[in-house]
């Protein structure tokens, strides 16, 4: 499979499983000068929350887990990015939140999403 391709595979599975909790997406990989966020999605609730998802793909463990590619410099650059992102819309959003998703593809299984709440506190 091409990286290209293992992003986009990795990408469609973690909105999915977003959707499975009843989230929806409010933006797909949403571009600014200073990046892009992978998914955007609304948590719903009593006091509903925007949720900023970086997504990591692999296709296996020889670099560690999905996950692990979420760097400490990485949530930086997902909240500067964010901040564009919120100040694009018409009306202020109350709740926010960045989440992880690492989506693992191995070859004869099925694929393993995990889903970390709140990173980079």
């Amino acid at each position: 499979m091409e990286r290209a391709e293992v992003w986009h595979v990795g990408e469609e599975l973690a909105a999915a499983h977003l959707q499975r909790l009843g989230w929806r997406i409010l933006e797909r990989n949403w571009r600014c000068p200073a990046g892009e966020l992978d998914i955007v999605a609304l948590e719903p609730g009593p006091e509903p929350v925007v949720v900023f998802c970086e997504v990591k793909c692999r296709i296996g463990l020889g670099f560690g887990p999905p996950l692990e590619g979420i760097t400490t410099a990485k949530v930086a650059k997902l909240k500067q990015v964010a901040l564009h992102w919120l100040r694009a819309q018409p009306s202020p959003v109350r709740h926010i939140r960045f989440d992880g998703v690492g989506v693992l593809l191995t070859r004869g299984a099925p694929p393993v999403i995990t889903h970390v709440p709140g990173i980079g506190r």
